[in-house]
């Protein structure tokens, strides 16, 4: 038996026609153009690479992209009167604080000083706490294309196994808020959960999230089960550097009924739902209709 490969690049870009459809909508019926503000503070060389990115297919989506690059040793109060024009300016509908921050400055603090509506990584504790009673939110990128993946692979979700390994608060935890919305039987598993792999074993859908190269084995896996590897690790092979997932994917590929590789899987969606996000949050703004299909 060979995996069904769950193709992200493919799905984002349907996802970003679909935003770029809704934008062209927007601006033709309405005459407005949703907007987001990405901050990048420092020099970091894989933070800019995202948010040269992030730029880029916000542009191509038809929005309009406000980039603000502040050099590593901006104050937090320097960041924080910045953080309060984007919330007040009417022309930003989304707005994105590049992690991680220097040490200096106080991520919390910063994160939860953006207005909540326009709060697109879904962070902010307003968001955390809407998305964990079941209420409309922002809803974090990552874990919203893994939900939009297994929905368009399965239909619904009802009822099935669903196993999240990783409890961090980007992916894991509103990972099994997202799970448990959409009516699975959620368990959030861990590096020190005991007896891992039958923990695994029992899960319909695996969600790994854990940070660790090629954690997960194929035998953790159930035959059949739909796997979505959120794990992005750089690792060296063959004197060669390559991107791996948390999971083995060779052998878990022989397995699974369906599998997202890495590169190539979760990777793509996020900016796609970052799109999303956006466009979901000029709609609230306005009191229009939120765009279908792309938000929980």
């Amino acid at each position: 038996m060979t995996a069904t490969i769950i193709d992200g690049k493919a799905f984002a870009a349907k996802v970003r026609a679909q935003v770029a459809e809704h934008v062209a909508r927007l601006r033709e019926e309405q005459g407005v153009q949703p907007g987001l503000a990405v901050v990048l503070v420092g020099e970091d060389p894989a933070s800019q690479v995202y948010v040269a990115s992030k730029g880029k297919q916000t542009v191509e989506v038809g929005m309009a992209s406000f980039e603000h690059k502040l050099p590593a040793d901006t104050s937090e109060e320097v960041l924080l009167n910045l953080i309060r024009q984007l919330n007040a300016d009417p022309n930003v509908h989304g707005i994105l604080v590049q992690l991680p921050l220097p040490g200096h400055l106080n991520s919390e603090l910063v994160i939860n000083s953006i207005d909540p509506a326009k709060d697109v990584d879904g962070f902010h504790i307003s968001n955390v706490g809407l998305l964990g009673t079941g209420q409309k939110s922002m809803v974090p990128c990552t874990p919203l294309g893994c939900l939009m993946m297994l929905r368009d692979h399965h239909g619904s979700l009802a009822g099935m196994n669903a196993v999240v390994v990783g409890r961090s608060n980007i992916v894991g935890k509103p990972m099994a808020q997202l799970l448990l919305g959409d009516s699975c039987t959620v368990t959030i598993a861990h590096s020190r959960t005991r007896d891992l792999p039958s923990v695994c074993r029992g899960a319909d859908i695996l969600v790994a999230a854990v940070g660790r190269p090629e954690m997960i084995k194929g035998d953790w896996v159930k035959p059949g089960a739909t796997v979505i590897d959120v794990g992005i690790n750089r690792i060296e092979r063959d004197g060669k550097t390559r991107l791996v997932g948390d999971v083995d994917f060779a052998a878990a590929a022989t397995v699974a009924g369906a599998i997202t590789p890495v590169p190539g899987g979760v990777g793509p969606m996020t900016i796609a739902c970052l799109l999303a996000n956006t466009l979901t949050a000029c709609c609230r703004a306005l009191a229009l209709p939120e765009p279908k299909g792309l938000t929980v």
